[in-house]
């Protein structure tokens, strides 16, 4: 893995990374996990660090959702009516919900993201800004709506389920909630985002910085761990969100997506889950981010510069990434420190996935 040292230690030379880690396997085996940088200051970023990996926790949530269906003996077509009668499209599905064609990512009034129950009420009382084929990116309202949805299924929330299910069982170096006391040390602090020069003058920050819009009020109608600095607290470790409460390691990240393709012995995951979770949902001009993707039940699957070869996975706020390549039985996770601008990773991830593409020959 030549050129993903090369790129890795170019990321922190270059001073596009001042703490990371990234992680690749492969049909079980573990090819390589690097790290470099500080995980908070004076202390050096290790094996084991941990950090929030924001959105990248969806994937993760998606599954767990995916498989209490498929336990249950039912799929993502289900109506979410059929479990959740208030919700306000009730003959949308779940793969629709997961695939964020549901139109609700803003809210008539916000809610805070520690009350689901608050969430639930706002919910039940927005109307849908778009119906089904068209999509948006719910970067907020993903968690509440699949914490819902899994309580009326099994009576547990998605970070109960993933913790006795999931984590527990592999041993995984990625919490939604629950993680340890004594694993605080090990979690890197954020560090916030440098603005450098104007704003990038597109669609989506026009519309973002316009608090009367409908994408200013997607990424403010959950209210609660906003900032890096409130990221950087045992309160949002625990918070268990499905939509930003994950806290993991790059090695417990491309750990969980080898477990999703199957490699991992004692997967909690139905090859259905992963059928799912790989199978396009919708793809087209996303109305919050303002920019083509393309969802499946749960993962992105484009742009395809970051899901090459017919990857999905998920980003996660300031760059974070986790993906698989069924075809491939790869996975490759990065998290990092330092957060960037944007709703995908930059220069540092395309550096690194660069560098995976030559080593690997794919």
């Amino acid at each position: 893995m030549k050129h993903l040292r090369q790129a890795f230690s170019a990321n922190l030379r270059d001073g596009l990374e001042n703490g990371g880690s990234v992680s690749v396997w492969q049909q079980g085996r573990e090819l390589i996990t690097l790290c470099g940088g500080e995980a908070r200051p004076d202390t050096p970023w290790a094996l084991d660090t941990l950090v929030p990996v924001y959105s990248a926790t969806k994937a993760a949530a998606a599954a767990c959702l995916l498989q209490a269906l498929y336990n249950c003996c039912r799929g993502p077509e289900t109506e979410v009516g059929d479990l959740w009668p208030q919700f306000p499209l009730p003959r949308c599905t779940v793969a629709q919900l997961l695939s964020h064609q549901a139109g609700l990512a803003a809210l008539a009034e916000p809610a805070p993201l520690e009350d689901l129950e608050a969430c639930r009420r706002s919910i039940e009382k927005s109307h849908p800004l778009w119906l089904p084929p068209q999509h948006g990116y719910h970067p907020q309202t993903f968690g509440p709506m699949v914490d819902i949805l899994m309580l009326e299924l099994t009576g547990m929330r998605v970070g109960d389920f993933w913790e006795q299910y999931v984590r527990t069982p592999l041993e995984l170096e990625f919490y939604i909630g629950h993680l340890p006391h004594e694993a605080y040390p090990r979690v890197a602090h954020l560090r916030t985002a440098r603005m450098l020069g104007s704003m990038p003058r597109t669609p989506f920050y026009r519309e973002y910085f316009d608090e009367s819009s409908a994408v200013h009020r997607a990424f403010h109608s959950i209210v609660g761990f906003g900032s890096a600095r409130e990221m950087n607290t045992p309160e949002a470790w625990q918070s268990a969100s499905p939509a930003k409460g994950g806290v993991a390691s790059a090695r417990g990240l491309a750990l969980f997506y080898q477990a999703l393709l199957g490699h991992v012995p004692a997967s909690p995951f139905a090859p259905d889950v992963r059928e799912w979770m790989s199978t396009p949902q919708c793809s087209g001009m996303d109305l919050t981010l303002q920019e083509p993707t393309s969802f499946t039940c749960g993962a992105m699957c484009e742009p395809a510069r970051f899901f090459p070869h017919g990857g999905f996975g998920h980003a996660g706020a300031g760059g974070s990434l986790g993906l698989a390549i069924p075809s491939a039985g790869l996975s490759f996770a990065y998290v990092m420190r330092g957060m960037e601008l944007g709703n995908l990773p930059g220069e540092r991830v395309c550096r690194l996935l660069d560098a995976l593409e030559r080593d690997l020959l794919l």
